[in-house]
């Protein structure tokens, strides 16, 4: 089996309210089967702090390209930036 990396907002008042929202989604969008290589594939994240000077959705793209080790395991959680309020990016890698 191999894996796929995901970028994919959600909204939501919390991180865990737009996860759920964005799984669903996700889950909608690429099916409940399993190996869809999205976000539907995660059931938890990690939340990020994005360093100061970068720009969350770049952070998020390095880490990824980076391996980092928070991100880097299609079976871990997703990992999760602030956009901006109400606002939130999950991306990882997922099972495909």
């Amino acid at each position: 089996m191999s894996a796929s990396e995901f970028f994919h907002t959600g909204k939501g008042k919390t991180a865990a309210e737009a996860f759920k929202a964005a799984r669903a989604e996700a889950q909608y969008d690429h099916g409940h089967s399993g190996y869809t290589g999205s976000l539907a594939e995660k059931t938890d994240f990690t939340v990020i702090q994005v360093p100061e000077g970068k720009k969350p959705r770049e952070y998020a793209h390095e880490l990824v390209d980076e391996g980092d080790d928070r991100v880097d395991d299609k079976w871990g959680p997703a990992g999760c930036v602030k956009i901006s309020e109400g606002e939130w990016l999950f991306f990882g890698w997922a099972s495909s």
